[in-house]
């Protein structure tokens, strides 16, 4: 029987995900029977007569959780990409039923003694360092997951997990409904005035495909920051950070009925799940769920970590005073703004940068081209690690979607499918997921895929789809989780790619590869002027370039404010107690923010990161990594300033291959870095590219 003939796209493992073949119906019924398949396993695995070594429970308990969690991948995908009613009710349905099969297999105290048993066999040290790693993180997992509890706190740790997905799930759905759901409709083109004409057009055909004349602006990013970088009228502005900044809490603008904004007010689902964690910390022995948090990551305490964060902070500040101060001085005196308010921010400071740097970042983006940037990326990695990125053929969940292959001499690497367009019931954001992990199976090699998702601005009146040079960043640092995801080495499952590796240290390859936007070879050569064909000039770059810092500062600080918050909500905050979410966040932004939000503002109720997306008392991670990305690149600075910089380059891009992607979550990331760089990481690197270090005379 072919394949294609498997009646449930979801049971077939043979190659890549039937995305054409999927049906929200299909979700139960596959998720049911892979329950029962991987339940038989974990049963025979734990038996007592089942030997205590890796291919004798190890590997047959792998085989059947990774058809789960394959399935339930595409499951979770779609949710994300193409939501539906009916596949929204299909995941939330399955989602108890996934927890549930999760905390009890991390409570299985038979396959935790097994774990124990081959750690401490006398063959251990014959393994490999990829299978040793493996072992101790699952030993980690087993604790994490609270199978040393006894009853009754055994059973109420798995109502907390229970719980806590599907709050999470549907405090991700409230953003995602919150944003689709507002609509600003604008007859009168005169209220668009600054607005990019490409941008009028997107807003045009949005009008249109609703039925409506005039124009649609709307809170998906491509429609929202443009907006509040161009259009010259305040009212317009303020309306739309209104409606932007609180979304998902009882003060939305959108709905206008009562009842759906109190459905979709995140505010107690953030108590709740605070709650949650907190008891979760609790009952496996911790003060606060940060330290839980921290306990697979490369920080060691909580402590160190705001410790760190205020440091950068007080660095940092200087920096950020004189940025707003000079913001503040000149929209007062060349824009008439006496009193900046919210919305006027990226307004005044778009403006302001036009006139220090005589560029837009509108004039920017008519030179780079989708289709080029994504050949200059491509070029790029070719040059950089020995690959070929070819055009590859693949079922998708949308006529949008492309699919590629990664090639090494005529061996297949990993593939990748990319998702780069935002449109209506699309999560917001940028992110990279895996489908598939690297691993050695008797058959052959198991060979990575990904996927890679953006949110830009589609193509509007037949012409290529534009990207802003931040879009392009973005789109450069997802590439790099893809490239950690595809180009290991290592053929176990649990330690491949980006499985195994720390939290803290997984933005790592991301990051770097954002440093290569601001390469003027790697630039001309991915950009060609959307009307001309031209190439970006030397000039612009220059200017580009000399503004690359511009309000580093403030961003910097912006940063660590969501970094701290989220920390000190994690290892502070006590659900219930005197201080509230928001004035915990207000004593934040008192102590780092040099930009207070108006009290409106419910930032908060949409900040997924930590509330839906696994960064729980980890966002500091975005600034941690960078430390390290900078660090990296920097050995990539000193090769191209070496004589001879092509062949050192070349060979600088082979040792990060081998000593950082390569070897995924096969050893502590620390130990990885040290290797690349051959000692400890150091900060310098990162305030220099962020231009936070006083200039000498």
């Amino acid at each position: 029987m072919s394949n294609a003939l498997i009646p449930n796209a979801l049971l077939d493992f043979a190659g890549l995900p039937r995305f054409a073949d999927f049906s929200p119906s299909l979700v139960a019924p596959a998720i049911d029977e892979l329950l029962t398949q991987a339940r038989e396993s974990v049963e025979a695995a734990s038996r007592a007569s089942t030997p205590a070594t890796w291919e004798g429970f190890v590997a047959p308990l792998e085989d059947a959780t990774e058809r789960l969690s394959r399935a339930w991948g595409v499951v979770g995908h779609l949710n994300g990409v193409a939501d539906t009613p009916e596949l929204r009710a299909a995941y939330n349905e399955n989602l108890p039923k996934i927890t549930q099969f999760w905390t009890e297999l991390g409570q299985n105290r038979a396959l935790y003694e097994k774990y124990r048993a081959l750690r401490e066999a006398a063959d251990y040290a014959t393994l490999s360092a990829a299978r040793r790693r493996a072992i101790e993180l699952a030993l980690q997992a087993f604790r994490l997951g609270g199978v040393e509890l006894e009853s009754p706190q055994r059973e109420r740790f798995m109502e907390i997990s229970e719980r806590q997905a599907a709050v999470g799930q549907k405090f991700s759905e409230n953003v995602l409904d919150a944003t689709d759901a507002f609509a600003l409709y604008v007859e009168d083109e005169a209220q668009l005035d600054g607005l990019p004409q490409d941008v009028k057009q997107a807003a045009r055909a949005l009008a249109q495909a609703d039925g409506k004349p005039g124009y649609k602006l709307t809170l998906h990013m491509p429609s929202y920051l443009p907006a509040m970088q161009y259009a010259t009228s305040q009212a317009l502005r303020e309306a739309l950070y209104r409606a932007y900044s609180t979304r998902a809490s009882s003060a939305a603008a959108a709905p206008a009925e009562a009842e759906k904004k109190l459905a979709m007010d995140n505010a107690p689902l953030i108590d709740e799940l605070l709650t949650l964690r907190t008891e979760e910390a609790k009952l496996l022995g911790y003060a606060n769920f940060a330290e839980v948090s921290l306990v697979p990551k490369m920080a060691e305490s909580p402590a160190q970590v705001m410790e760190f964060l205020r440091d950068l902070a007080a660095r940092a500040r200087p920096f950020a005073q004189r940025d707003i101060a000079e913001l503040n001085t000149f929209a007062a005196d060349e824009l008439g703004l006496n009193d900046l308010q919210a919305w006027d921010v990226a307004f005044a400071s778009e403006r302001l940068k036009e006139k220090r740097y005589s560029f837009s970042d509108q004039e920017v983006k008519q030179y780079f081209q989708l289709p080029r940037v994504l050949e200059g990326l491509f070029g790029l990695i070719e040059r950089l690690f020995d690959v070929r990125i070819r055009d590859d053929v693949a079922q998708t969940w949308h006529p949008d979607v492309r699919f590629y292959r990664i090639e090494r001499g005529f061996e297949l690497v990993g593939q990748f499918y990319i998702d780069l367009y935002a449109r209506n019931a699309k999560r917001p954001g940028a992110w990279m997921d895996d489908a598939r992990g690297r691993r050695r199976l008797p058959l052959g090699l198991q060979t990575p895929v990904a996927y890679l998702t953006c949110n830009f601005q589609p193509p509007v009146n037949g012409k290529p789809a534009t990207l802003t040079h931040d879009d392009v960043i973005t789109l450069f640092h997802e590439f790099g989780h893809g490239l950690h995801h595809m180009l290991t080495r290592v053929d176990d499952l649990a330690v491949s790619g980006i499985s195994g590796v720390e939290w803290d240290a997984v933005e790592l390859p991301s990051q770097f590869m954002e440093n290569f936007c601001w390469e003027w070879d790697n630039v001309s050569a991915m950009s060609a002027h959307v009307d001309t064909g031209k190439p970006l000039p030397r000039a612009l770059f220059d200017k580009m370039l000399a503004a690359k810092n511009f309000q580093s500062g403030m961003q910097t600080l912006r940063q660590i404010e969501f970094a701290l918050f989220d920390m000190r909500l994690h290892a502070h905050y006590l659900p219930g107690g005197a201080t509230s979410v928001q004035a915990l966040l207000d004593e934040v932004r008192r102590e780092v923010a040099v930009l207070i939000p108006p009290a409106f503002n419910r930032f908060q109720n949409s900040f997924s990161h930590i509330f839906a997306g696994g960064y729980a008392a980890g966002y500091y991670s975005y600034k941690w990594a960078e430390v390290l990305s900078a660090d990296a690149y920097a050995a990539f600075e000193e090769a191209g300033a070496a004589p001879e910089p092509a062949a050192h380059l070349t060979e600088t891009g082979r040792r990060f291959l081998d000593e950082i992607l390569a070897v995924g979550g096969s050893r502590p990331a620390i130990e990885s870095f040290r290797a690349f760089r051959g000692r400890e990481p150091k900060l310098d690197a990162l305030l220099r590219h962020n231009g936070m270090v006083e200039q000498t005379a």
